[in-house]
């Protein structure tokens, strides 16, 4: 196995946490600009390392109809643009395995998606392209599988892996996110991150007119969410965030609006100092005698 990349322990060494942030998916070169811009302007004040997302192609839409971004060439071209503009690491998704190499030529971080967790086949791929690749857990799995899939990784010869929780089924069209999964996937042996935005997701729970459905969510709960992960000590924060969210194409009711990031950051950035959720809580079970002293702190 190679040694980690410097950019993966950097990403490591972010304290408290690193953000990934931008529009679910590309609408345009001059949207993808604007959002870097402002998005960056945000995290630099508050000292926050960034890594800007957005998808080229959102491949599992719920309808075949529905917009999925500018394709591979013109997305990757994007992303490019922004990335020498603004000297900023970019995170996008494969859903392929030919799509890996040519999508390492511009993202630092390989996005698995979480429907695509457990396909040995693209996470070889994305792997032997020696950049980070981030994991999303599925909808499905328990924690326990992603180091099984962190694994496929390493043993493909990186060890610049990121596990990410976001949510499990609940019923049919809505997600719950379980805090014990912040620290079961621990056991990957790896950073663990968090998306609080696609958690918040209700897939295919929205009704449309003339029939069929389309994904819902509960964008007014990501601040929840988001306070959980970080009090739990998580290595990174995935948000998903809008200049315009209502108009946003494509997950619209899960994307943060940008004139809330800053204020939300703010108070992440505080429940992150204060807590000791990045470490192991040791647990002292021998019997308490009558020297117990209240106000001691073990």
């Amino acid at each position: 196995m190679t040694e980690e990349s410097p950019f993966f322990q950097e990403l490591k060494a972010s304290q408290p946490f690193f953000l990934m942030a931008g529009p679910n998916v590309i609408q345009s070169e001059a949207h993808a600009l604007k959002m870097c811009r402002q998005i960056k302007a945000v995290t630099d004040s508050l000292g926050v390392k960034l890594v800007f997302k957005s998808s080229f192609d959102k491949a599992n839409r719920t309808s075949a109809a529905s917009f999925r971004g500018p394709g591979m060439e013109e997305g990757l071209r994007i992303l490019k643009v922004v990335k020498d503009t603004f000297n900023v690491p970019i995170i996008t998704d494969i859903h392929e395995c030919w799509q890996a190499e040519q999508v390492a030529q511009v993202a630092d971080i390989i996005q698995i998606p979480a429907f695509l967790c457990r396909q040995t086949d693209l996470l070889v791929a994305a792997a032997k392209t020696g950049r980070v690749i981030q994991i999303k857990k599925g909808q499905f799995c328990a924690p326990s599988v992603m180091r099984n899939s962190a694994d496929k990784c390493r043993a493909a010869g990186n060890p610049n892996v990121l596990v990410c929780e976001r949510g499990t089924m609940f019923g049919y069209s809505d997600l719950i996110v379980d805090p014990r999964n912040f620290v079961a996937m621990r056991d990957a042996g790896c950073p663990v991150t968090a998306d609080v935005t696609h958690a918040l997701q209700q897939p295919a729970g929205r009704p449309l007119e003339g029939g069929g459905v389309a994904s819902g969510g509960l964008r007014d709960m990501i601040p929840a969410i988001a306070r959980t992960a970080v009090a739990c000590g998580v290595d990174g924060v995935f948000m998903e965030v809008h200049d315009d969210p209502t108009t946003s194409p494509v997950d619209g009711p899960t994307q943060w609006p940008l004139r809330h990031l800053r204020r939300l950051l703010v108070e992440l950035l505080d429940i992150a100092r204060a807590t000791r959720g990045k470490e192991e809580f040791h647990l002292d079970l021998t019997p308490v005698g009558e020297s117990f002293d209240p106000e001691a702190v073990v």
